[in-house]
């Protein structure tokens, strides 16, 4: 591997760490300095807005700052990230998210894993994340479609932070977070056995997401943008003709 590919693989694996350390410890800390849940949970948004926007604008310039699967996975799809990174980058992002746990729990001087979190079993929170997961895709690739990438930073801690409220989950949107906080028990926690259905609606989300936004932002046909999913087959498939190509030339012109 080249050295970028070291610095980019050591980004992913060291900001995913840190995320799901600073989403843990904010939850260590809310519930010692307050027993009201609602407190607790601003003082976990807040942290966890605030260390987005740090790794992402950090990291961005080295690996793309996912620190999520699901996030690599888009961009593997449209073709801008490689086969080989995607199948580099996606365990370490399990492994940090890993590490950042018990790193969290060695500071507050807790056992380093418990594994009798929270149940997060219902359809209701099964959805949430379906949810979550849809509108993070549609913040980051709207916000690359609107010219305006250097929000990202910002755009996602936002998202994240609204996520945090308004959905019944709480927004994880992301399945190495989503292992990550199973080796937990305390705020921030979720049951090993609620981690299969978090991670089903995360996948749900990025089916039903990623088309959306290729056919919302990348001008591609309804078609063109589901095969967006399968980059083996979509790479094979001539290009749609774009909407603005579509147009009579006067029209054209006009624009």
């Amino acid at each position: 591997m080249s050295a970028d590919v070291h610095r980019a693989a050591v980004a992913e694996l060291v900001g995913t760490a840190i995320l799901v350390t600073t989403i843990i410890g904010s939850g260590i800390q809310g519930e010692t300095l307050s027993q009201d849940p609602a407190v607790a949970l601003l003082g976990n948004t807040l942290a966890t807005w605030g260390i987005l926007f740090v790794l992402i604008t950090i990291f961005g310039p080295v690996s793309g700052a996912h620190f999520n699967p699901v996030v690599s996975y888009v961009f593997f799809c449209r073709g801008e990230l490689r086969l080989n990174d995607l199948i580099i980058y996606i365990p370490l992002q399990f492994c940090g998210a890993i590490i950042g746990a018990i790193m969290a729990h060695a500071m507050f001087e807790l056992s380093l894993a418990e594994f009798d979190g929270k149940d997060r079993d219902s359809l209701g929170e099964w959805l949430g994340e379906v949810i979550a997961t849809i509108g993070l895709l549609m913040t980051i690739l709207g916000s690359i479609g609107a010219n305006a990438k250097g929000t990202i930073p910002m755009a996602v801690g936002l998202y994240i932070t609204a996520g945090y409220w308004f959905t019944s989950s709480t927004s994880f949107a992301n399945p190495a977070v989503t292992v990550g906080r199973s080796f937990t028990n305390t705020f921030a926690a979720i049951n090993p056995s609620s981690i299969l259905p978090y991670i089903a609606g995360q996948i749900v989300g990025l089916i039903v997401g990623l088309p959306f936004c290729e056919w919302m932002w990348n001008d591609k046909s309804f078609i063109a943008a589901t095969l967006t999913l399968f980059p083996p087959v979509a790479r094979s498939v001539p290009e749609t003709r774009s909407r603005q190509e579509n147009l009579p030339v006067d029209q054209v012109n006009s624009r």
